[in-house]
């Protein structure tokens, strides 16, 4: 949820000015007025609260925030939607809940102002802190954000979505998730964002911030323990799926060796083979679901399993929002690439980003530096994928070997 951060001792009057100014924008006859305008509003701010958005990029924020305007799809614009824009991008859904919020939050003693500390203590660790407030008001161990999420204090152990300032995952985080779930706090409330039905157990096995630092393991063993549905709610989304499909398959993993139901999707994803076959066997599974199992296997380099739904009639070529082998390229699980360009997978199928196979490969190699996806560009060049000329990447290795297929074909 890309929510924006309060300017620092912001108040009422401050917004009021800010919904104007967005208002003189979007009734401005310069088509890009309101991108101009966003952008220089979210460089003041970032001056003033650099660390808080340290994590935003100002041309893309800038982008979402002409998105909104012309979501409003109105002729001529008012000053109520201007105030109704900059209340979705600090996440609240109308004016007057964003102007409670503002009031409630300059006032120390409220529970929202010390709600808003708490959160910041659990995303950056100061326990000392979180234990001072919750002596204070013990009912915030189960308080909800006033943002539009509902988020209860639990829910940030797991740095997923909710406002993305506070997408951190201190050294600490187990014990503070620990000390939380000691004082009280609700297992598996559920909060609103991602449908409205994630839990925290939900949350931290799709979150690549816990992921990042080595600790989602011991933050699930530690929610599972104190008694977290494997499974998430009833009726919800199921954290192994979604582990899956966010690139956490360790988490979706260690999910169902906890006992999480597996479907044919799940089951192809994690590699189980026994229970993969089993549920071919006993269900009729829907076309699209064997196409998201086999693209699941791909992602998360099952090839056994791939292979296995590939031989049963799936598409390979099946794209939902990538292929099979736009996502084992940008995984990087080579004997994946290898089996799937020996079945011959379509190479310059374009992903739901416009990208082909190689253009994946690119972006990949890019943005996941720690990575070599040199071999994995060898075997999408010698499958014969085609390569643009004005293509560079900045990585000799890979721009090589870019240069020497252009070289060929000119």
């Amino acid at each position: 949820m890309d929510i924006i951060p309060l300017a620092p001792r912001a108040n009422l009057d401050h917004y009021r000015k800010l919904a104007k100014e967005l208002l003189g924008a979007w009734q401005s006859k310069r088509e890009d007025a309101v991108q101009v305008w966003a952008k220089r509003w979210l460089e003041r701010l970032a001056k003033l609260d650099s660390a808080a958005l340290a994590y935003l990029a100002i041309d893309d924020a800038a982008a979402r925030v002409v998105v909104l305007v012309r979501d409003q799809a109105r002729e001529k614009a008012s000053l109520v939607d201007a105030q109704h824009v900059l209340a979705g991008l600090h996440g609240f859904d109308s004016w007057p809940r964003f102007v409670k919020h503002l009031r409630a939050v300059q006032r120390a003693s409220s529970e929202e102002a010390q709600f808003e500390a708490a959160a910041e203590a659990v995303v950056t660790g100061d326990l000392a802190l979180l234990r001072e407030l919750l002596a204070m008001r013990p009912a915030l161990i189960r308080a909800r954000s006033s943002r539009r999420h509902r988020s209860t204090l639990l829910h940030y152990v797991a740095a997923n979505g909710i406002e993305d300032f506070r997408q951190r995952t201190p050294a600490n985080i187990v014990s503070v998730a620990r000390w939380l779930i000691e004082a009280g706090a609700e297992i598996d409330a559920v909060n609103g964002d991602y449908g409205g039905d994630g839990t925290a157990l939900g949350l931290v096995a799709t979150s690549a911030h816990p992921r990042g630092v080595g600790v989602q393991q011991a933050l699930m063993e530690l929610l599972v323990a104190a008694g977290a549905d494997v499974n998430g709610v009833s009726g919800g989304w199921s954290p192994m799926r979604s582990a899956l499909a966010n690139g956490c398959p360790e988490a979706a993993e260690w999910l169902a060796a906890h006992g999480a139901r597996m479907d044919v999707a799940t089951a192809a994803g994690v590699g189980r083979l026994d229970v993969l076959e089993r549920c071919l066997a006993e269900e009729v599974a829907a076309p699209a679901e064997l196409e998201k199992a086999f693209v699941f296997a791909c992602g998360c380099g099952r090839t056994a399993a791939a292979e296995l739904l590939l031989d049963r009639g799936v598409d390979i070529g099946a794209l939902h929002g990538q292929t099979g082998l736009h996502l084992a390229t940008h995984s990087a699980h080579l004997e994946t690439v290898r089996f799937l360009l020996s079945r011959k997978a379509p190479l310059e199928v374009k992903n739901g980003f416009g990208g082909t196979v190689l253009d994946q490969a690119l972006w990949s190699a890019v943005h996941n530096r720690d990575v070599d996806y040199v071999p994995i560009v060898e075997a999408l060049l010698a499958a014969g994928a085609a390569v643009d000329p004005s293509w560079s990447t900045g990585i000799d290795a890979i721009d090589t070997l870019l240069r020497r297929v252009v070289t060929r074909s000119g």
